[in-house]
């Protein structure tokens, strides 16, 4: 399965006042939850009535609502990057309270709003085209598949065991199957069979 993804060239912000509240959007580009996590922690004020955040990397997602009523912050904030096809992005949403209440439905649309605000101004750029594969190997090789995976920069999509012995499904750049494919004959003496989603 190929897949054509874009992310952020550079970060990005958007201001919304909606009702005398302040909402502050900061959208950047990440590779890691971690990455993101750290993104959020440096971008949120403490002294913010709310920070609220989402971001998405692959199959990899997580929102935050900080504390607004449940489902009214960070599930729009997601719905924005992925209304836009966007992937490696996390986005922090700051309010400050003005003293009139949004209401349930006024706090998705604020926050669906200044977050997609953000990710519109910003400037994209194309990421890899990704492959899925699939990989079979005896228990010998597993400490040895696994290293390659992550050496390769391959998301784990799935992982089993049985009798036989191990099977992962990897997503990769499509530039950087041929090399894992070549480590992967050399770690394992030709005895790991690797096979493409078409």
């Amino acid at each position: 399965m190929n897949e054509r993804r874009e992310t952020l060239a550079a970060p990005a912000e958007a201001l919304l006042e909606v009702k005398k509240s302040r909402h502050l959007a900061r959208a950047a580009p990440v590779c890691s939850p971690e990455e993101a996590l750290a993104f959020i922690a440096k971008v949120s004020d403490p002294a913010a009535t709310h920070n609220c955040w989402a971001y998405r990397i692959g199959q990899t997602y997580r929102f935050s609502d900080d504390g607004e009523p449940a489902g009214t912050a960070g599930r729009p904030i997601l719905a924005a990057i992925d209304g836009q096809r966007l992937d490696g992005v996390v986005v922090v949403v700051t309010r400050w309270f003005g003293g009139i209440k949004l209401g349930a439905g006024g706090l998705v649309r604020a926050y669906g709003a200044v977050a997609a605000e953000a990710l519109r101004q910003a400037a994209r750029k194309p990421l890899a085209t990704l492959r899925r594969l699939r990989v079979e190997a005896n228990f010998a090789h597993a400490q040895i598949l696994h290293a390659l995976a992550v050496a390769s920069g391959a998301a784990k999509l799935g992982e089993h065991f049985d009798t036989n012995g191990l099977y992962l499904v990897l997503s990769l750049p499509e530039d950087a199957v041929p090399g894992f494919e070549a480590r992967l004959r050399d770690a394992t003496r030709g005895q790991a069979r690797m096979t493409l989603d078409s």
